[in-house]
């Protein structure tokens, strides 16, 4: 009988995945001789005078990917790249005072009718690699903290839609209209005792 159940759990499962909407992402810092060769070059030219350069191998439910994470002229930045080290976006936290006021308005709105309740958690602009522009470009525009049509903003939003809070990443384009909504897993806290 709890083989009959299992087997019809894992039929279930395989049939109709509901993990499509879901981010499960684990982030563990690395050392500097485990990140991608190709990726240290972009940053040793690129990042002069960052403070705190930290590294980190992102393991998400579909890829796997690298971060430098810094601190350079009174910014947070976290730069992301592929297995290979190829520069997939740049990502600065910022607030909502940062953001325009249309595209703030639209991002609230989308809040405000998504959940009962919600709570900001952190906000990143985010310049991602287009295929219209090189990474060199991408890099400049993100050092420069320009605000062009092309970056997106990401939200890690805590949420209320029926009884619990649910974390959830969500990104938006520059105007604020909803390009993603994706589930998130709470924080890994894997590094604190008991």
């Amino acid at each position: 009988m709890k083989f009959n159940i299992l087997f019809l759990f894992i039929l279930f499962m395989v049939c109709f995945p509901s993990y499509g909407q879901n981010k499960y992402e684990r982030e563990f810092r690395i050392l500097k001789k485990q990140f991608p060769e190709k990726a240290l070059h972009y940053i040793s030219e690129e990042i002069q005078g960052a403070k705190r350069v930290r590294f980190y191998k992102e393991i998400d439910s579909a890829k796997i990917s690298f971060e430098a994470k810094f601190k350079k002229d009174k910014l947070n930045y976290s730069v992301e790249f592929d297995e290979n080290g190829k520069l997939e976006d740049i990502e600065i936290i910022v607030k909502q005072i940062d953001i325009p006021n249309a595209s703030w308005a639209n991002i609230q709105h989308y809040l405000s009718t998504t959940f009962k309740k919600s709570k900001i958690r952190k906000i990143q602009q985010q310049y991602p690699v287009t295929d219209s522009e090189s990474p060199e470009t991408t890099i400049k525009n993100a050092f420069q903290n320009l605000l062009l049509p092309s970056i997106n903003y990401e939200l890690m939003v805590s949420g209320k839609k029926e009884r619990e809070y649910e974390q959830f990443e969500i990104l938006f384009d520059a105007e604020g209209n909803l390009r993603k909504l994706r589930k998130s897993l709470p924080p890994n806290y894997d590094h604190v005792l008991y």
